[in-house]
């Protein structure tokens, strides 16, 4: 659905009059009302029939409200293995819950043509900072900078990093 056209699908409660629109044609000059058959935006009512609609039908897919946020809707799936890209692993014997983005990982390393590179605990440390040293030196390093997409591998960094990955937060505040 729409999100412009989202309160106009709500059903009313109870009859509703507005006033004819201007410029709509009228017999003898009378002052004619309409009655709205679905909710319009406006009326002080749209948003909870919107609610109302929108809570009806979600339910009827057997979700369930949040109990501490009721704008939040919930629904037991059964086991997982993945969800949006990251692979959970339980042991309900030893009691462990592990989630891990390594296959994600692998394909950002793929896409940036890193896939080789030699992996480290945490490649920078505490106290360092970037300098002119690290930036290209002439026109060939210059052209190959132009087809790394910077913004992208930061971004890509960052799901990561708010996913599974809090460890990596220092080095790509550095970024």
């Amino acid at each position: 659905m729409d999100v412009k056209t989202a309160f106009l699908n709500g059903e009313l409660e109870k009859e509703v009059y507005m006033k004819q629109p201007e410029g709509f044609p009228s017999s003898n000059g009378e002052q004619l009302v309409c009655k709205l058959k679905k909710s319009i935006y406006g009326l002080k009512q749209a948003s909870h029939q919107w609610y109302l609609k929108f809570h009806n039908i979600i339910s009827s897919f057997g979700f369930v409200k949040n109990i501490m946020d009721q704008c939040i809707y919930l629904k037991d799936i059964g086991e997982v293995s993945y969800v949006i890209g990251i692979k959970i692993h339980r042991d309900r014997f030893q009691g462990i819950l592990g989630l891990s983005q390594e296959t994600y990982i692998n394909k950002v390393l793929e896409r940036f043509r890193m896939k080789d590179c030699s992996p480290s605990v945490s490649p920078i440390v505490n106290g360092d900072r970037f300098n002119l040293n690290q930036c290209p030196k002439n026109d060939l390093e210059n052209e190959q900078m132009k087809n790394i997409p910077y913004a992208s591998a930061v971004g890509s960094l960052m799901y990561a990093q708010v996913c599974t990955r809090p460890d990596i937060a220092f080095i790509i505040e550095m970024l």
